[in-house]
């Protein structure tokens, strides 16, 4: 079962992702007021269980970022050998990851339109998978690790590529312009560790593939994520790791291809799902 969260009639809902539509699950878990807080209490198998049966709820909505109030999101850089390689400094692989920090606030839904700004039109993207953490740990064992995710989802990395070079050591104004990336479409609860282990990350731009790797060939492979960062900080329920985008995004093109008005994006996962975005500018 899959579980969004989504606006219907100006209201702000979470439930469970149908074909017909959704199953509204928040009135009736009233002490659960947002997404966020079903998984900090661990009550994703009781959502899974008070859908069965139900109907429908809504058909018309709007898909909203999976988890809009996620306190902490933390990107992994550089993760994918042929990734590494785009930077022309002879290094091999490196012994320790790049880290970054997103906020909520750069993200959109699914079907809902990227923000491209005035001020850059680097906008680039980044497909990659998500991880939400569902049990809290401090040095996290890599062996445990698999144990403290509660759900996968998807993140279109959105980046405003010069931005990114404006400083030394760090991209962060480049990665958090308020809505250049999106997270969903919807969180699937993580299960087995195939979910992640045979994954498959697809982008497409307007139908032409740009990225097409295999989770298996990370050089900090996710267990080792989740070890590393409890290193430092203690992960709690509902932490969002953004875990690597392959090589092919727009920057890297010869010549580059940033995204513009109009494009289509699909991040595809398989087990997780698609998810799509349009591009539009900014409105004053």
């Amino acid at each position: 079962m899959k579980f969004a969260t989504y606006s219907a009639g100006g209201q702000i809902h979470y439930g469970a992702v149908t074909d017909e539509g959704m199953i509204a699950l928040d009135g009736a878990h009233p002490q659960w007021p947002t997404l966020l807080d079903v998984v900090r209490a661990n009550g994703l198998d009781t959502l899974a269980s008070a859908a069965q049966g139900q109907p429908v709820t809504h058909t018309d909505f709007t898909f909203e970022m999976v988890l809009p109030n996620a306190p902490r999101i933390l990107c992994v850089g550089v993760n994918f050998p042929d990734r590494n390689a785009e930077y022309k400094d002879g290094s091999e692989q490196p012994k320790y990851m790049s880290l970054f920090p997103r906020f909520a606030s750069g993200f959109t839904g699914h079907n809902r339109p990227l923000i491209r700004p005035p001020e850059n039109e680097t906008l680039d993207y980044e497909g990659e998978v998500a991880i939400v953490i569902g049990k809290a740990g401090r040095r996290i064992s890599q062996a445990d690790a698999y144990d403290h995710i509660a759900a996968l989802t998807l993140c279109n990395e959105g980046t405003i590529r010069d931005w990114v070079r404006h400083a030394k050591f760090n991209v962060t104004q480049g990665k958090n312009w308020d809505n250049s990336g999106s997270i969903g479409p919807w969180l699937v609860p993580f299960k087995d560790a195939a979910q992640l282990d045979d994954a498959r990350i697809l982008t497409r731009v307007n139908g032409e593939v740009r990225q097409d790797d295999v989770l298996s060939r990370m050089m900090h492979p996710i267990r080792r994520e989740i070890e590393y960062i409890s290193t430092f900080m203690t992960l709690q329920p509902g932490d969002i790791i953004v875990t690597g985008t392959p090589t092919g995004s727009g920057a890297r093109l010869d010549p580059p291809q940033y995204l513009k008005p109009g494009d289509v994006v699909e991040v595809e996962v398989n087990g997780i799902g698609t998810l799509r975005n349009t591009v539009e500018d900014e409105r004053p």
